[in-house]
């Protein structure tokens, strides 16, 4: 019987013997798992869905068939349900996706048969079309109201220069007033004129004459600053003065803002001659609560 006993490193022959390079290369200490490799280590790609997909979207439950979420490629809900990806599952199994579901319903039915949503839902559904990239439905809500309208309306905005920048500083102008005075609204002047050059009903005749024998080196004398806090325009369009005070109104509405607005008067300054500037100012009322 042979008994083979436990040799120290220095009594090696030489031909047992390996270099720590050759050691470390046959055999390496494994590393020790952490708790998230150990527990919680995620399955191997690819996933595999049914062909009945039950989902949770935020809380609420649908359930669909796998080719309708996959209905066009270039979507985010074909991405995700093509099994590249991870989508984790809820304590019942479903398909688990951290979106507010309160619109998804209408997200389905257009990937299921082309419905679109009623009028009062658009709005809403394209913030989730876009989110989920669903191209098509995005092209199809364009064109039906409100966001139609909406399209001519922007077409129209973009003629007027700074009109966002306006609309922030007659905010910023609004809420310094009421905190400096510790009131419930605020008001300030806004200036809204469609034309450059100032009109009077009794120098119509001689306006346009005045108007174009100017040379380009005088001094443009008809231009000045309202005294006014805000002031839109000029702008070359169909739509009126009337016409922006409603988008202007809108869109501080649409970020709850409540306002009321009046014509208060024309702007009188003199100019040159028998000219005065005659541009509308508004007063706006802006109310915080």
């Amino acid at each position: 019987m042979v008994v083979v006993t436990g040799q120290s490193k220095a009594s090696a022959t030489p031909d047992d013997a390996m270099s720590s390079s050759d050691a470390e290369d046959d055999f390496q200490e494994p590393a020790t798992p952490t708790a998230t490799q150990a527990g919680q280590a995620l399955p191997l790609l690819p996933q595999q869905f049914p062909e009945v997909v039950p989902l949770n979207v935020g809380g609420m439950f649908f359930t669909t068939r796998l080719s309708t979420l996959r209905r066009y490629e270039d979507t985010m809900l074909a991405a995700m349900f093509s099994g590249r990806h991870y989508i984790p599952t809820d304590a019942e199994g479903r398909y688990f996706i951290d979106r507010d579901g309160t619109y998804f319903g209408d997200i389905l039915n257009f990937l299921r048969s082309g419905d679109l949503p009623p009028r009062e839902r658009v709005r809403s559904v394209y913030k989730e079309a876009q989110y989920y990239s669903i191209g098509p439905l995005l092209d199809n809500l364009e064109d039906i109201q409100p966001l139609k309208g909406e399209k001519v309306r922007q077409a129209f905005l973009g003629l007027m220069p700074y009109y966002k920048d306006h609309l922030e500083r007659i905010i910023e102008i609004a809420k310094l007033r009421a905190m400096q005075r510790k009131a419930r609204f605020a008001k300030l002047k806004v200036c809204v004129f469609k034309e450059e050059m100032p009109i009077t009903p009794y120098e119509c005749p001689h306006f346009n004459s005045l108007r174009f024998e100017r040379s380009e080196s005088e001094p443009k004398l008809f231009e000045h600053h309202c005294e006014v806090d805000v002031s839109f325009g000029p702008w070359e369009a169909v739509a009126d003065v009337y016409d922006l005070l409603h988008c202007i109104v809108t869109d501080l509405s649409a970020r709850g803002i409540a306002v009321e607005h009046q014509c208060i008067g024309v702007c009188d300054k003199h100019l040159i001659n028998h000219y005065y500037c005659k541009r509308p100012i508004y007063e706006f009322k802006i109310t915080w609560w």
